[in-house]
């Protein structure tokens, strides 16, 4: 693979009012064929031109990422929307009525304007209208549509600051836009809008019930709790999200956890420990590492992948993670840590 001179441009909302410089400089890399990252609500993608294979190849090639893993297209509009696929079902017009620009991905019917290796060989694509700024803007001066997975080396935690997509990619892309730190902090939400009823294939930034109260009843692809041989929607399939040291997710109450950190800090462990403020308070440690409130479930989302990224190998030998309640935008982070965890304690 080529080895790139990244160039990060910072980039703020304010800039993307009028004219700059850089985001024409990034947009001009895109319209050549290379990779550019850039920020979104929820994380960080590594954006090309989704109509092009060859340059949908260089996000591949990035990340390591298998090539039977579709990747999701990020648009401006509703128009470009249209140009991609073959119908816009009813329930789908909803979603892009009530939902979008937001953090939500439909995969609809494709008419083939995408690269193959954008839709992974199946007859659908999966495409979103991300609510950031920058994005928006790059996706206006470039005028394409953008495949774009998380900007991280694969199986890594997704990206929530352009820091993070330096860390992983550096050497490996064209460019980095520098738009700050990301707002929901987990992906977007994927529902399949081909069958009469929508499937949630994967949980995201957007919950079931803000989509039910949309389009009425929803329901979640089986899938999710196992491996399948096509995925349809990005993080169905293979291991992500993990954190240098083993991640052992710890399913209890407090005094459980207290009793699994005890045990393996006399075993002569050292223990890093991502947690709630609330047990982190509890406990006296060094390594203990706050997400945010057990009753602020997106403070924690916004916070989850940076502190799978904070502990590194040459600092400790495991960590346990403290699990969270499955409601609400608690099903996308119980999703993430489920798949970034080697193991699962539970008390019960």
């Amino acid at each position: 693979m080529m080895h790139y001179n990244t160039k990060v441009w910072k980039i703020n909302s304010i800039q993307t009012e009028g004219s700059s410089d850089d985001l024409d400089e990034a947009a001009q890399l895109l319209k050549a064929h290379e990779t550019v990252a850039f920020p979104t609500e929820t994380v960080y993608g590594l954006g090309a031109d989704a109509t092009c294979e060859q340059a949908v190849d260089k996000i591949f090639q990035a990340k390591g990422r298998p090539a039977d893993n579709p990747l999701i297209v990020h648009v401006a509009s509703k128009q470009k929307i249209e140009d991609l696929v073959t119908v816009i079902p009813p329930v789908a017009e909803k979603l892009i009525e009530q939902c979008m620009p937001g953090p939500l991905t439909i995969v609809l019917e494709s008419n083939g304007s995408c690269a193959a290796n954008v839709t992974a060989g199946l007859s659908t694509v999966a495409i979103r209208m991300p609510d950031h700024p920058v994005a928006n803007a790059l996706l206006k001066a470039c005028d394409l549509p953008l495949a774009a997975p998380s900007a991280n080396r694969s199986g890594r935690p997704s990206p929530t600051e352009a820091e993070h997509v330096y860390q992983d990619l550096n050497g490996r892309v064209s460019g980095i836009v520098d738009g700050g730190p990301t707002g929901v902090g987990v992906e977007s939400t994927v529902v399949d809008c081909t069958s009469e009823v929508p499937i949630i294939l994967r949980p995201g930034g957007l919950t079931k019930e803000e989509i039910e109260s949309v389009v009425g009843e929803v329901m979640v692809d089986p899938a999710l709790a196992s491996d399948r041989d096509k995925p349809k929607s990005p993080g169905m399939k293979y291991k992500h999200y993990e954190p240098e040291a083993p991640l052992w997710l710890v399913n209890g109450s407090d005094d459980f956890f207290i009793q699994q950190l005890r045990e393996l800090e006399q075993q002569g462990k050292r223990v890093g420990v991502i947690a709630s403020t609330q047990f982190i308070n509890k406990i006296e440690d060094a390594n203990a590492l706050s997400v945010g409130s057990r009753k602020d479930l997106k403070e924690v989302a916004v916070n989850l992948y940076k502190a799978l990224r904070h502990f590194k190998k040459a600092d400790v030998d495991v960590i346990l993670c403290e699990a969270f309640p499955n409601e609400g935008v608690g099903e996308a982070i119980m999703n993430r840590l489920q798949k970034a965890a080697s193991s699962q304690l539970d008390e019960f």
